[in-house]
């Protein structure tokens, strides 16, 4: 691991090695929500809002954490607005992580990623990456990669009319 990034959480600073925890193993999920967006990316919103439901069991097996470039009042108002309870928010804005786990540059934007670290006692691996990108698509087909977990794709997956071309989640309906 390059460095033990700083982030913003909910009570202050925290150190990375310090998001794991209890736990051995740390999936993070790269939040689609820099400063430069008005509001969070749908799919992302959609991802996380399933997740919030079952953070209270992940948390039983692993540390997860969600991280965004943006301010962390602005991710815990937008958490408010949603209704979401249980998500572990970060900021990265203030280090590197998402350039280097995400492939962001300064000026692309953000990126959909997930990736799990695992601990053994001082050292911390990389073990897994997803990153969601048009490089991952079939021809005629959605990206495959970070919105794949999606508990709503699943479903729409076992249908006969399955994922479709022209659809997907929005911020509000």
């Amino acid at each position: 691991m390059p460095e033990d990034y700083v982030f913003e959480g909910a009570s202050g600073p925290v150190k990375f090695s310090a998001l794991f925890g209890r736990h051995n193993t740390l999936i993070t999920y790269n939040w689609m929500f820099g400063p430069q967006r008005e509001r969070p990316c749908p799919m992302c919103t959609s991802l996380l809002g399933a997740y919030d439901g079952e953070m209270p069991d992940i948390l039983q097996r692993v540390a997860f954490a969600v991280i965004a470039t943006s301010p962390i009042d602005r991710m815990q108002a937008f958490a408010r607005e949603r209704g979401w309870r249980h998500l572990p928010l970060y900021s990265s804005g203030g280090n590197d992580f998402n350039r280097d786990y995400a492939g962001e540059t300064p000026d692309s934007g953000d990126v959909p990623a997930f990736n799990v670290f695992r601990s053994d006692g001082e050292t911390i691996r990389h073990f897994w990456a997803a990153e969601m990108g048009p490089g991952s698509a079939d021809p005629g087909q959605d990206p495959r990669g970070a919105p794949d977990p999606m508990p709503i794709w699943n479903l729409l997956d076992m249908t006969p009319e399955g994922r479709g071309k022209d659809w997907y989640p929005k911020l509000s309906y």
